[in-house]
Formats: C-alpha cells, sequence, structure tokens
C-alpha cells in the first residue's frame, strides 16, 4: 500500500470518526441529545439578547424602570457566555459536529448570537431609551448592518490577519462588536441620571434638519454615536490590539 493510500484511508476514517458524533434517531430530543457543553453554553449568549430585546419592549409597553435595567444588563452577561463558549470547549477537549455545524454560516451558534448581543440589542436599547425618529432609526439600523458586515468579514478574513507565537492573531480589523458594550454602559448612565425619553430627555436634545419639527427630519445628534461605532467596525485601517 503507497503512503499516499494509506493517508487517503486515514482520513476517511478520520472523517467517519467525525460524522459519528452526530447519533441520529427518531426520538423527540435527539437533537437536544447531540449539544455539548460548549453548545449550549454559546446559545446561552443568544438567550441573554433575545431577553434584552423583549425587556426593552416591556419597558416601551409598561414604562417599568426593571425592565430596562434587565435590557442593559443583559447583553453584559451574554459577553460572559460569550468568553466561555471556547474555554469550555477546550476544557471538555470535545466539541460536536453539530456546534462544528452551528459555528459556520457566520457561526450560526456564535455569530448569530453575537449580533443578537452585541448588535441588535443594544441598538433596540436605544430605541428604548428614547432614540425614536425616523433618522435616529437608520442609524441604529446601519449600526446593526454593520455589525453583520463586520463578523461576515471576520469570519472571511481571520485567517489573513498576522499571527503571534501561539498561532492568534495579533489584532482586530475595526472595532470588535462586542465594544458595543460601551454604548450599552453610556445608556446606563443615561437611564440612572433619568436622561430618558419621557423624563429629563435625551442628552443633546433633539435637531431637525428638514421639514416642521416632529417629523421625519429630526434627528438626536447623539444617535450619530451610534453611527460612528458602526463606520469604526467596518473600518479596514483601523486596528485594535488582541489584550
Amino acid at each position: 500500500m503507497t503512503s499516499g493510500k494509506a493517508s487517503k484511508m486515514n482520513g476517511a476514517a478520520k472523517d467517519t470518526s467525525t460524522l459519528r458524533q452526530y447519533v441520529d434517531s427518531d426520538g423527540h430530543f435527539s437533537l437536544v441529545r447531540n449539544f455539548r457543553l460548549a453548545d449550549l453554553v454559546t446559545i446561552m449568549n443568544g438567550v441573554c439578547g433575545s431577553l434584552s430585546i423583549f425587556s426593552s419592549a416591556q419597558y416601551l409597553i409598561s414604562n417599568d424602570d426593571d425592565y430596562l435595567w434587565w435590557a442593559l444588563a443583559l447583553p453584559v452577561a451574554g459577553l460572559m457566555f460569550d468568553f466561555m463558549d471556547g474555554k469550555v470547549a477546550r476544557w471538555r477537549k470535545s466539541s460536536s459536529l453539530l456546534g462544528q455545524e452551528l459555528d459556520s454560516l457566520a457561526d450560526l451558534a456564535s455569530y448569530l448570537t453575537i449580533l443578537i448581543s452585541f448588535g441588535v440589542a443594544p441598538a433596540v436599547l436605544a430605541f428604548a431609551v428614547g432614540l425614536r425618529t425616523y433618522l435616529d432609526t437608520v442609524c441604529l439600523t446601519g449600526f446593526i448592518c454593520c455589525g453583520l458586515a463586520r463578523l461576515a468579514r471576520f469570519n472571511a478574513t481571520v485567517a489573513l490577519v498576522p499571527k503571534d507565537g501561539a498561532g492568534k492573531s495579533r489584532y482586530f480589523e475595526g472595532l470588535p462588536i462586542p465594544s458595543s458594550l460601551g454604548l450599552v454602559a453610556v445608556l446606563s448612565y443615561w437611564v440612572r441620571h433619568g436622561w430618558v425619553e419621557g423624563k429629563d430627555g435625551i442628552p443633546g436634545g433633539i435637531l431637525t434638519l428638514w421639514g416642521q419639527p416632529g417629523g421625519r427630519g429630526d434627528i438626536h445628534p447623539v444617535s450619530v454615536i451610534f453611527g460612528l461605532w458602526a463606520a469604526a467596525m467596518v473600518s479596514k485601517t483601523l486596528r485594535v490590539p488582541k489584550i
């Protein structure tokens, strides 16, 4: 047997072993039984982001500040789960085939939950706090879309970024999307001081760019911060060192 054929057979055996990690059956909960601990930790990030969004919605309905504080705290909990998933996988020395598939397609188990927790949830939080004009929502939508573009670009270009001695990327190209927790911290400060819609109002007030006040030309100047943050996330020249 040639070394080439032996290598192919070994590779085939390895592939078969990998495929057997997913156990298919007709059981109602066979999908859940294929999850590993790291997969569940990853999904909890998305749970935190989703609950934050619903808490923001509950605040808009009830005007109960408790919902707003929960909405502010949950993305931080999501960040903890985001840090933990890879560490848990290495600690357990295992990752499921299902987890590998979830980690592809823009990392459905990780990238999608990251987008929910650090893209959609902060934008909805800002809306709940008071950035609700038409132009405000344009800025917030751009923020979410740039977060998605940031994750897609990272997935495509991570192999091209220079590596250190341990094989890890030396820097991020553009702001990493979890940096949006800085915006969540700002929103928390506003809530603490009552600088929200219906109380003391958003800092900086509101500016009418065209038309009559109360129309589509209104914008809160602070919403531009979300636009600038979005631009920083998709920047090619901004390099953020990894800590």
